[in-house]
């Protein structure tokens, strides 16, 4: 059985992927802390749905967002050992995803207000996160923390086939198209 608690934590430090130890308040656990926020909630929109077709999409993002992660957690010593990249063919996964999923669903020209169903609702807050998830990396790549442009790269893409699903899981089973009137 796994150990949950190993109590290594409880002075506010925590582990990067190697020997370091680092302020659990760190730029890299606050980011990939943020990336897993965004996981589950990605995992509650896989939970609430039942389209098949958008439970495999999330659950390829929440696979790919784990290698994310670890990168993010990994020192650049470490990076070749650990062996986990964002590349370019992860961002290419999600332009294709979001080509085949605008081909099913007309996304409107104007300010969408979640909620129209369940699902996504949980997708529109998965796709929030992962904008502040985007910004944190962002900063770690500008202060040279992380030299992977594919991470900022996948994140954007990210947030907007997550915006794009939302739509489509609304098209086919919400109640209405809620529209922001300004």
């Amino acid at each position: 059985m796994a150990k949950v608690t190993t109590g290594t934590g409880d002075a506010g430090f925590t582990s990067l992927l190697g020997e370091q130890r680092v302020p659990k308040y760190d730029e890299r656990p606050d980011t990939f802390g943020t990336v897993d926020e965004a996981t589950s909630a990605l995992g509650l929109a896989r939970a609430t749905t039942s389209d098949s077709k958008a439970r495999e999409v999330i659950l390829h993002m929440q696979r790919d967002l784990y290698v994310l992660m670890a990168e993010l957690a990994t020192p650049s010593e470490h990076l070749d050992a650990v062996g986990m990249r964002v590349t370019e063919a992860h961002v290419a996964w999600l332009e294709q995803i979001e080509e085949d999923l605008k081909a099913e669903v007309e996304i409107p020209n104007k300010f969408i207000i979640p909620g129209d169903s369940v699902d996504g609702a949980a997708l529109d807050l998965a796709r929030t996160i992962i904008r502040r998830a985007e910004r944190m990396t962002a900063r770690l790549l500008h202060e040279h923390v992380t030299s992977n442009t594919d991470l900022v790269r996948y994140l954007n893409r990210l947030s907007d086939v997550v915006f794009i699903l939302a739509r489509y899981l609304e098209a086919k089973y919400g109640s209405s198209s809620t529209e922001a009137r300004i």
